[in-house]
Order: structure tokens, then C-alpha cells, then sequence
């Protein structure tokens, strides 16, 4: 009797401390929605509709998938997947599906995924607050194959009121650029049997910016409009997304603020003329995107540092040496004086996390300017806070 006792104290034991081990919904929620409500701003991906999808995937964090591959969409490896993989049972036994290091890595790739895909474009020119059509959207597009999925996201939606932080977004997520498709008419979704029509041959996407290859100064390059997604193109282009930014001197991905010359290939070291004029309103950077032409190498050409604001009509240089002798310096409007770094004193109980939503910034930006390797902090630490 007494082991028998004792055996049900450990077996109660052990239910007890995995039942604090599982995530409730709105666990899942808190852990998640700030980077849910980034990725909106980032991709346009309706937040609400994120936090659904990750809710239903992982069953609230909790599914053997999640756990083992921080994969929170279950999306799959296919072909173009370079990185590491597990093997789960799906609708096959023993698929290959997407392995991450951190859930903040499976949320951005999530967003990639459903902007370059060709299925999904049709989405971003519902509007974003509009979770039904999205919900239906998505199951019309193939992303589940089980028929009550976008009821799903629906009740999760309303149930855990996600909504909130879709609304939180909406006026920073980006906006498809309906005005230049003939054919873009907006889906609405009226009730529950919403299936938006096939698209036609002729109708326009995001995926068709950057269709056209051209050449400027002998490197080839497309020409994309604004809000179009650099993830889209390089996919359209079949070139990795990284050497894509390399090439253009970009910093980072996302969806581009203005027209601009996105180059498929390294640019060329000097111009194919003698200078450019500068027109209103155009940066050094969009000076050396349009003729094609290294930015460093210009800067240099110039006697510039690149934060330079140039006066209309200035001549910018594209070649060594091509500036007479005579000539008088750059016509600069203002050159931006150096900004001391804000820095600021850790106290107690304060981690990176905290400081970096007093500041409104990212963990990640705290760690590269601060040079830190962990987590860690102690408390005097002098951190800085701006770049």
C-alpha cells in the first residue's frame, strides 16, 4: 500500500511539473506579439493573422515540432531551403521541415515566405485589418489543407483578441501600390465561403516588379517601385538574397521606400560618363544606384563621406580624375553634425529586453553597439542606446 502511495506521488509529481512546462495561449501571445506586430510593419503580414497562425501551428507552443525546430509555421524545407532541416511526420511520414535557432528567425522567415511566393501575393492588396479575407485567403492559396483552417484563425483571432495588435500596425505597415495595376481590383469577403477568382494571366503582383533585366554601365540590374520586396525580387532573379544587398549597399532587407535601380550583379567601379548632374531631392546613394556605379568609389572620386545633402545641379564625379583642377568644391546644402551616443546606467532587475522597448530599439542593435557576446548584464553597466 505505501508504494503503491508512493508511485502516485511521483506519477502526480510529474504531471504536475509538466503541466507548468506547457504555454497557455495567451503565454504564447505575450512571448510573441511584439515580434508578430514588427514583421507587420516589416512585410505587411497582418499581425492578428501571424499570432493565429503560430497559435494553431504549435499548438500554443507546445507541439513536438516547435520544440525541436523553433519552427512556429510549420513550414516545410522544399527546394530552395539551404539550411538545416528535421524530419517530422505530416501529411507523409518522415518530411523535412525548417529548422531555426531562435522563434524570432522562424517569424521573419514566415513573412518572407508568404511575400515571395507567387500563391499569396494576391493578399497584400487586402487590406491588413481585414483578418477574414486574409484567413480565407490563405486557405484558398494552399497554405493548409484542412478545410476549417481559416475558421480556426478566425476564432483564435476573436477569441484572444488579436486584432488589438494588428490595429497597433496598421498605419506603419507597408501598402501594396494599387495605382499602378490596371487590374487590381480589391477582394472583399463577405461571408464565409470566400474564394477569391484565379488570377488572370494578365493581372499584376508584387512578383511581377523586377521582371525586366536591363543594364546600366555594363551590370545588370532591374528597376523596382516602391513598397516592392527585395526578398521578391532576388527569388524572381535566382540570386541569394544576402549577395543581392552586397551588391546594392544595402544594410538589410525589407520592402524598398522609393523607385530605385536594384543591381543583380556587382556595380562597376567608375561611371560611364564624366559626372552627373544632381537632381532635387536625390541622395548619393540614389546618385550611384542610377548610373551604376560603386558608392564608395564615388565618394571617393568626390571628396565626400556619403551623409553629404548635394545642391540641385552639382556636378557628381564618376571617374577618377575627372574633375578639372578649377573646379570649385561640391555644392553641399548641409552635412550632418556628429551625434553624441546616448548611453544609459543599468539597474537592477533590468534586462536587455526592457531597455531596449525603453529606447525603442532592438536587442540585437544594443549587442552589436555595445560589443556584447550573452545576455548578461550587471547593474552599473554603462550600455549604449543609440547609434
Amino acid at each position: 500500500m505505501k508504494k503503491l502511495f508512493i508511485i502516485s506521488i511521483l506519477f502526480l509529481s510529474t504531471a504536475i511539473a509538466f503541466a507548468q512546462d506547457m504555454l497557455t495561449p495567451v503565454q504564447y501571445i505575450e512571448l510573441y506579439k511584439d515580434i508578430a506586430i514588427r514583421e507587420m510593419k516589416r512585410m505587411g503580414v497582418p499581425a492578428a493573422i501571424t499570432l493565429a497562425q503560430g497559435l494553431l501551428e504549435t499548438e500554443s507552443g507546445n507541439s513536438p515540432l516547435v520544440k525541436k525546430s523553433n519552427n512556429h509555421f510549420g513550414i516545410k524545407c522544399k527546394s530552395n531551403w539551404t539550411a538545416g532541416g528535421v524530419t517530422h511526420d505530416d501529411d507523409a511520414i518522415g518530411e523535412c521541415f525548417r529548422l531555426y535557432k531562435t522563434a524570432d528567425e522562424s517569424y521573419r522567415d514566415h513573412s518572407n515566405f508568404l511575400r515571395a511566393d507567387e500563391r499569396y501575393a494576391f493578399l497584400f492588396k487586402l487590406d491588413v485589418k481585414d483578418y477574414k479575407a486574409w484567413a480565407y485567403g490563405l486557405k484558398k492559396a494552399g497554405y493548409a489543407t484542412n478545410p476549417k483552417y481559416p475558421l480556426i484563425l478566425i476564432k483564435h483571432i476573436e477569441q484572444y483578441n488579436l486584432q488589438q495588435y494588428t490595429l497597433a500596425a496598421a498605419d506603419e505597415a507597408p501598402k501594396f501600390d494599387a495605382g499602378k495595376y490596371q487590374d487590381d481590383v480589391e477582394i472583399k469577403v463577405v461571408e464565409e465561403k470566400f474564394l477569391p477568382e484565379e488570377k488572370n494571366a494578365d493581372e499584376a503582383s508584387m512578383l511581377d516588379a523586377g521582371d525586366k533585366v536591363i543594364t546600366v554601365n555594363g551590370s545588370k540590374c532591374v528597376y523596382a517601385g516602391k513598397g516592392t520586396s527585395l526578398l521578391v525580387v532576388a527569388t524572381k532573379n535566382n540570386i541569394a538574397l544576402s549577395k543581392m544587398l552586397g551588391f546594392n549597399e544595402l544594410a538589410e532587407d525589407g520592402l524598398l521606400t522609393k523607385n530605385q535601380n536594384i543591381f543583380l550583379e556587382k556595380k562597376s567601379k567608375t561611371g560611364d560618363k564624366d559626372f552627373y548632374e544632381a537632381k532635387a531631392g536625390e541622395s548619393l546613394y540614389d546618385i550611384a544606384q542610377k548610373n551604376g556605379i560603386q558608392l564608395q568609389y564615388m565618394l571617393d572620386y568626390n571628396k565626400l563621406w556619403g551623409n553629404e545633402q548635394i545642391k540641385p545641379g552639382t556636378k557628381i564625379y564618376l571617374k577618377p580624375n575627372s574633375k578639372p583642377a578649377n573646379e570649385v568644391a561640391i555644392k553641399v546644402i548641409s552635412t550632418p553634425e556628429a551625434v553624441i551616443a546616448k548611453t544609459h546606467v543599468v539597474q537592477p532587475k533590468e534586462g536587455l529586453y526592457s531597455i531596449s522597448k525603453k529606447y525603442n530599439i532592438s536587442v540585437q542593435q544594443i549587442k552589436e553597439w555595445n560589443k556584447l557576446q550573452t545576455d548578461s548584464l550587471s547593474i552599473g553597466q554603462e550600455l549604449i542606446v543609440s547609434n
